[in-house]
């Protein structure tokens, strides 16, 4: 599989909305220090406009952290409650963008980031992976996306320590992304 290391701006002018049933917002931490726990949260709803050059382009989208998703219906459970995430009070995060630049070949997304009411700016390795046309005619473009956050700056700071030293949840959480985007006429 080949990276495409050029935007081009001139095939994606336009506004493209985010296909939910095709999109995923991942997420991976260190559970006891030991072990990695993955999960998933739905995109629920988001717009990309591409302008005639990335200082005119910007992202939005909406999760639903009630949609989290770790395989395990116990800790999903815990996560949504107030220990955690506390969706009944904070049904939504969002990201709004505030800037794309180009670095080199490779793209970052910058834009800030709401979870569990708090607001952050976070920096996205973004990548263009292209746009084809679907068997129903639409043209739809893919990207992916990762960055690092510590959940203590959104507020999350839960924790049990462990006896061998440490804690049972890791700080640092690396969450990635795969989007396909549908062009709006």
């Amino acid at each position: 599989m080949s990276t495409i290391t050029a935007l081009p701006t001139e095939s994606l002018t336009g506004t493209w909305v985010i296909d939910a049933s095709h999109s995923e917002a991942g997420f991976t931490t260190r559970h006891a220090g030991i072990a990695k726990v993955r999960g998933s949260v739905a995109i629920t709803e988001g717009t990309i406009v591409v302008g005639d050059d990335l200082t005119t382009s910007s992202v939005t989208a909406v999760l639903d952290p009630a949609t989290i998703d770790t395989r395990d219906a116990n800790r999903d459970g815990h996560l949504r409650s107030g220990d955690f995430f506390d969706t009944e009070a904070f049904p939504t995060w969002t990201f709004t963008s505030t800037s794309v630049v180009a670095q080199g070949g490779e793209y970052v997304l910058t834009g800030d980031l709401t979870i569990h009411g708090v607001t952050k700016t976070v920096e996205l390795a973004l990548e263009f992976n292209g746009t084809a046309t679907d068997p129903f005619g639409n043209a739809r473009a893919g990207f992916s996306a990762t960055t690092k956050i510590s959940r203590k700056d959104f507020g999350l700071t839960w924790n049990a320590a462990l006896e061998t030293g440490g804690f049972l949840v890791s700080d640092d959480v690396k969450v990635s992304l795969e989007i396909s985007a549908i062009k709006q006429a």
